[in-house]
């Protein structure tokens, strides 16, 4: 008998998984004028103001459906619904 112990055997590592980039927008009419937009202003202005615009179009929705009494639950999937039209649009590019 051997007095030596044998160390278990190591787990195997997984691969890494390659890190995960934003959904690919759609190309829609607008995806010239966005990434025109983009090239002229500069990333970090241009997400500004994308950001910007984004604000104030929840907001009216958010005022819209104040003013028509609808739920939340509504409004969201209206903002759901205004994000996938943006995308479709190329607005998202």
């Amino acid at each position: 008998m051997s007095t030596e112990t044998e160390a278990p055997p190591k787990p195997e590592k997984k691969a890494a998984k390659p890190a995960k980039m934003g959904k690919q927008s759609a190309f829609g009419p607008f995806t010239p004028l966005v990434v025109a937009t983009r090239a002229v202003v500069g990333e970090k202005q241009f997400n500004q103001i994308r950001g910007k615009a984004i604000t104030l179009h929840s907001q009216v929705i958010t005022e819209f459906c104040s003013y028509t009494g609808t739920t939340r639950e509504i409004r969201q999937g209206l903002i759901k619904l205004a994000k996938n039209n943006g995308n479709t649009l190329g607005f998202l590019s």
